[in-house]
């Protein structure tokens, strides 16, 4: 089968023909159809998220038909995410909280991910997909759109809730939060008045430069840009009690800022990676909303340069690797 290898970090992911995977008890061999590339990918590259074990075959947002093993009947249209293994028998996994799993695996790092033609995957991380979005549509919503939606569970019942970064989540995120009657308000980069427009077309109510004040303060801040600075300038957007969302698996250092801008119980808080019934609720909500992705497509051999347009925001929305 054809993939894309990371060998080390800085370097360019390598096209290679590597041996079919075989599933072992408890797993699902995969025809992978789609990928979707996510900035977590960028951080794997550029080193700033570690990689355990190269090579690995990276991609996390895998939409795929089953071939054979377990759970799931051959045909069965799937899809991974990046959580795709925990041992389900430490505190956080019996209390509710697998994402936290400190033996946790994940697809595209620990595991070999989707950014190849067959991928393997433990049955019990895979999710039945809606037919309502086909292959290159739906793959978004397996990090970019798991990551938003539990971002914006950690909001609580903000009503203004402001989207710092508005990139392949936050197109998403804008939706689901319109649709639960919030209000949206979104940050792009300074002057990207196409990018407003978007966020605007999505349902946001207002949109500007991340370096301008909302016109009226935040219940909620989720950040998806990995800017560390964003942090200090969302926590000034807050109003009194409100929060401020990390999303990133990886961020720059956040700056000092005086304890004033924390007081009234503002917080700072982060999110890290999945449950599978965050997986089950997007999903399940996606038809009803519903949900609109927009994508940029890439063959495979193509998956440097889908990084580096994503690196450098030169698409709407998300990228997807099509596969078949």
């Amino acid at each position: 089968m054809r993939a894309m290898v990371l060998d080390a970090p800085g370097r360019p992911l390598r096209l290679a023909d590597l041996p079919d995977p075989e599933p072992r008890p408890g797993q699902v061999l995969l025809d992978v159809h789609a990928c979707g590339v996510c900035r977590t990918d960028l951080h794997l590259l550029d080193g700033e998220v570690a990689v355990p074990d190269p090579p690995v075959v990276p991609g996390h947002q895998i939409v795929g038909r089953v071939v054979a093993g377990d759970g799931f009947e051959p045909g069965t249209r799937v899809g991974v995410p990046w959580l795709g293994w925990t041992d389900g028998t430490c505190r956080f996994c019996r209390g509710g909280r697998e994402n936290l799993c400190p033996q946790a695996r994940f697809t595209g790092r620990d595991i070999d991910g989707g950014f190849a033609e067959r991928a393997v995957a433990d049955a019990r991380f895979c999710f039945a997909l809606p037919e309502g979005l086909d292959d290159l549509h739906v793959a978004p919503l397996l990090c970019a759109g798991l990551i938003g939606y539990r971002a914006l569970r950690m909001a609580g019942d903000a009503e203004r809730v402001g989207l710092y970064g508005f990139g392949a989540s936050a197109h998403l995120l804008c939706q689901v939060a319109v649709w639960q009657g919030r209000r949206v308000f979104a940050f792009t980069r300074p002057g990207d008045a196409e990018g407003q427009a978007f966020a605007c077309s999505l349902g946001a109510e207002w949109a500007g430069g991340s370096d301008e004040p909302p016109p009226e303060p935040l219940d909620a801040a989720l950040i998806f840009a990995p800017a560390g600075p964003l942090v200090t300038t969302a926590l000034r957007a807050l109003e009194r009690g409100g929060v401020v969302v990390c999303a990133g698996i990886h961020m720059s250092d956040i700056p000092s800022f005086p304890y004033e801008d924390l007081w009234l119980e503002r917080e700072i808080r982060s999110v890290a990676n999945l449950t599978r019934r965050d997986g089950e609720e997007l999903l399940a909500l996606a038809p009803r909303v519903p949900l609109r992705t927009t994508v940029t497509p890439y063959p495979l051999e193509r998956a440097n340069e889908a990084l580096d347009d994503l690196r450098h925001g030169r698409f709407e929305g998300a990228a997807v690797l099509r596969i078949r």
